[in-house]
């Protein structure tokens, strides 16, 4: 029987051909995310944080265009300030070596090789995140016990940081769009697919750098990731400074996403080998996600609990805890099994088993043939994408810590299941091209998708 994936591509970091479905679905969302950011901004300092409220208003006439207009936060100074002197603390923070692997035994950072790319590369990152966000939360907390800066600083200049973020965002894609033409690092790892709109959203280059700063490393995982655990502690003292006390729903979004940012940071060797890093060509979606989508739309249960101070009663704290935890823990728990079946090259125990798996080969773009395995035992042998199952899990644990009345602190774990889903589909158009066959093998072994046993 022959393989459905009969036309493999080299270039196996994009997920399919650029058809005019595809043109459009990217010019509407270049367009319409960037407003959707600034409605979410109005929704919650202007009205509450209901979500319809705007719209309902404009319908019914009691709201013009030009009043939205005036809603807008405009460009300023002091934001511009602080979001550079973020930017260039960061910038320093991930080209100097890191030390912590030096200090913490089982934290794998330093000098290390990322993943053999299309075109046969293997390139070095500097490792450093965990000293990074340590290093910046430090500051932070230093920042504000010495009295240097107020720690609402970041909520006090939201409005502000969102103009600047937008035309950081939209200058990087535009940039690196030129530079993939006029100067790339690395041009056989470029994919040029004819449609402007396509390429400039999806990104040309896969590795695109400057010198030693790798563009994708850093914005990916720098500045947003980092800033998220920030923006919510900004958001939990404004909390404090407006009502006196912080609730127990705000510290529990705030440890529960710093987690997540910990444990981003713990696994950054792992990250060298994801989709964002692996496959993602690096253009708008990108450039604009990591400076605007990530930290202004990841951070909307914070902000909402600081319009909606909310104490949740113990029992549904304890319930929304423990969802979180085991949420978490699957996420993590798949993510680790993974990681260390690649380290060992397949030879492990899973659940006191040996590890099952199915061989694989694929070609790089100079036609050289390399080996790989596909794990089924463990959470891989449950769902083909276990870890995000509970990275949604996990994700409704966050929203649900901000009470069930609002839909404004929803729109993170609806994101995510469209992400995720969306990002399921992609994983395995590109992984049926890669491993033809044998990952038609792996599909019939683990049937179910995302959730075992529907889908």
């Amino acid at each position: 029987m022959e393989s459905k994936y009969l036309e493999k591509s080299n270039h196996w970091g994009r997920a399919w051909a650029v058809e005019m479905k595809t043109a459009i679905s990217s010019l509407l969302i270049l367009t319409l995310t960037p407003l959707m950011v600034f409605y979410f901004y109005i929704c919650a300092f202007f009205y509450d944080c209901a979500l319809t409220a705007p719209i309902m208003e404009l319908v019914s006439g009691n709201l013009t265009l030009s009043s939205v207009w005036e809603k807008i936060p405009s460009f300023s100074t002091h934001a511009l300030a602080v979001f550079a002197c973020w930017y260039l603390l960061q910038l320093f923070l991930a080209l100097i070596p890191d030390y912590f692997h030096r200090i913490i035994k089982w934290y794998k950072g330093g000098k290390l090789l990322g993943a053999v790319t299309p075109a046969g590369n293997q390139l070095p990152y500097n490792i450093n995140g965990l000293q990074a966000w340590s290093v910046s939360l430090t500051l932070f907390l230093l920042g504000w016990i010495f009295n240097i800066f107020s720690p609402t600083i970041i909520f006090d200049n939201w409005g502000g940081l969102l103009i600047i973020a937008n035309i950081v965002g939209f200058s990087l894609a535009i940039f690196t769009y030129i530079k993939a033409f006029i100067f790339p690092s690395y041009i056989n790892d470029r994919l040029i697919t004819g449609n402007p709109l396509y390429d400039f959203y999806m990104g040309v280059e896969l590795n695109p750098r400057l010198g030693p700063l790798d563009f994708k490393l850093f914005f990916n995982g720098r500045p947003g990731i980092i800033g998220w655990t920030l923006i919510n502690l900004s958001f939990a003292f404004a909390q404090y400074y407006q009502y006196g006390f912080v609730t127990n729903s705000m510290i529990l979004v705030n440890v529960f996403q710093a987690m997540y940012v910990l444990s981003f940071f713990w696994d950054e060797s792992c990250y060298l080998k994801t989709i964002d890093i692996h496959h993602d060509h690096f253009g708008w979606m990108l450039a604009w996600g990591d400076s605007v989508w990530l930290p202004f739309m990841y951070t909307l249960q914070a902000l909402f609990l600081v319009f909606h101070p909310l104490e949740l009663s113990l029992p549904y704290f304890i319930f929304v805890f423990l969802l979180g935890i085991i949420g978490f823990y699957i996420c993590y728990s798949a993510n680790n099994q993974k990681n260390i079946f690649r380290q060992n090259d397949g030879n492990i125990s899973i659940w006191k088993e040996k590890a099952n798996f199915i061989p694989c080969e694929y070609l790089t773009s100079d036609g050289e043939k390399r080996k790989s395995k596909l794990l089924t035992s463990g959470w891989w042998g449950i769902s083909r994408h276990m870890n995000y199952t509970g990275d949604l899990i996990f994700s409704l644990a966050i929203s649900l810590a901000c009470g069930t009345e609002y839909l404004f602190p929803y729109f993170y774990f609806v994101f995510m299941t469209i992400l995720l889903i969306h990002r399921c589909f992609r994983d395995e158009h590109r992984c049926g091209h890669k491993y033809g066959k044998s990952w038609e093998q792996y599909c019939q072994k683990v049937p179910y998708r995302l959730i075992p046993g529907v889908f």
